[in-house]
Order: C-alpha cells, then sequence, then structure tokens
C-alpha cells in the first residue's frame, strides 16, 4: 500500500535528517514524504532541500498559515496516496521501523484509523515528562476501557489515516496535534474501524521538542469529554 507522510517541522535540521535516513532503511512500502514548512529561513530547509534533489519522494510544502495545526491542514489537502501517516519529525527510530506494519495492519483490518500505540501490550514509553506521560496514559486508557475505544493510545499523534476517511472528515481542532485524537474519537462514534500496533517511544535525543502538550491540555481535554459524550449518548439512541 503506498502512504503520504505527512511531516510539520520547525527549525529541526538534525531530527529531520535522521527521519529521514530511517525512512529510507527502514520502510519497503512506497511512501512519498510531505515535509511542510512554515517559512522559507526554515532551518529544516537547509537539510531537505539538497535532499529532495536527490530523492524525488521528498515534496516541500510551505503552510497555508502558520503552526501545527495548519501544517497538517496543508499536508492532509496535498495527499495522493490512499494511505496518510502523521509523523512528527522527532519520532524515534524504533517507530519508524512499524511503518510497514501499520500499513500491513491498514490492509488486513480495513481500517480507518490505525494507532502507533505505546500504552497496549507490548508497547512502551519511555523518557520524557513524567507528569506528560502519565496524562497520556490515564487519557488513553480511561477512553479504551470506559467507552470502549478500540485503541489504548489516542493522544499520541503518529497515526495512519486511511485517505478517503480523512477527506470526508472534517478537522475541528484548533491548536497542535490534538487533530490525532479528534480525527480517532470521530472514527469511532461514526461506526470505523480502528486497530494499533505496540510501538516503544523513546524521548527524543536532539533538539528541542515543539510537542506543546500542556499548551495544548485545553484542547485535548475538549475532545476526551467530546468523546465521551457522544459515545454515552449513542448508548441511549440504541
Amino acid at each position: 500500500m503506498r502512504v503520504d507522510i505527512v511531516v510539520p517541522v520547525y527549525n529541526d535540521p538534525e531530527n529531520f535528517n535522521a527521519l529521514y535516513h530511517s525512512l529510507v532503511a527502514s520502510v519497503t512500502s512506497p511512501w512519498r514524504l510531505l515535509l511542510v514548512y512554515d517559512k522559507p529561513d526554515d532551518t529544516t530547509l537547509s537539510v531537505a532541500e539538497p535532499l529532495s534533489k536527490q530523492d524525488e519522494r521528498i515534496v516541500l510544502v510551505r503552510n497555508q498559515a502558520r503552526g501545527a495545526l495548519p501544517a497538517i491542514k496543508t499536508g492532509f489537502a496535498r495527499v495522493e496516496a490512499p494511505a496518510t501517516l502523521l509523523l512528527m519529525v522527532a519520532d524515534p527510530p524504533a517507530i519508524i521501523k512499524k511503518i510497514d506494519t501499520l500499513l500491513q495492519k491498514m490492509e488486513e483490518t480495513g481500517a480507518a484509523v490505525v494507532a502507533a500505540s505505546r500504552y497496549m501490550r507490548g508497547g512502551s514509553h519511555t523518557g520524557g515528562n513524567a507528569l506528560k506521560g502519565f496524562l497520556s496514559r490515564l487519557a488513553g486508557l480511561s477512553l479504551h476501557y470506559g467507552i470502549g475505544l478500540p485503541v489504548h493510545d489516542a493522544t499520541y499523534a503518529t497515526k495512519l489515516f486511511r485517505t478517503s476517511f480523512l477527506q470526508s472528515t472534517p478537522i475541528e481542532s484548533e491548536r497542535g496535534f490534538t487533530c490525532a485524537m479528534e480525527l480517532t474519537l470521530k472514527a469511532h462514534i461514526k461506526g470505523e474501524k480502528l486497530a494499533e500496533v505496540p510501538v516503544h517511544w523513546k524521548e527524543r535525543e536532539v533538539g528541542e521538542s515543539r510537542f506543546a502538550f500542556f499548551g495544548w491540555l485545553g484542547t485535548y481535554l475538549y475532545w476526551y469529554f467530546w468523546g465521551m459524550y457522544h459515545v454515552v449518548l449513542s448508548w441511549f439512541k440504541k
């Protein structure tokens, strides 16, 4: 299955270089990488532009606005493959090595969303801010056991989407990578199939993380309770 990989970046040449070489070394499925940047002086381009001239699979996409969420939407609008992967530039090589497995799982199950899951059996989450990790795990497991969400890790942004599902599902989130959680909950509420693959996540070793979990916490909480409400409401309608 072909996949378009959407990677929003912001001044992160070291991690982009590592991500690209991990893709080349690890992914056997046909792929394109849509690198979405805000401004022409983004330092990531110092690495990405030369690589794009050597490898036509790298597509440089100028963000239509500024920030993570507009970058994601801009990337999604340029997708052509049947499957779309939202990937963070600092995802460790262990995650990259799972891309073929995510695609295989989508083909086997027909799922609209395949989650890279740190909190299912066989997955792990090490390093990083302990409070952020606790809240992320709490949200994922409470949605799984509380409302029957078929995946254990709703908050992790790295997810594989069926492109036709993306194109038929408006994104209403207003901040950051919270749209991945929104889309996962919307797929469940619409009755779409969801699947997951265990992954081992380890805190990045290069650069400063742009994943502002606490800055986006209010939006995560909104979608958490939105999902809870709509699933419980659907139970009463049956």
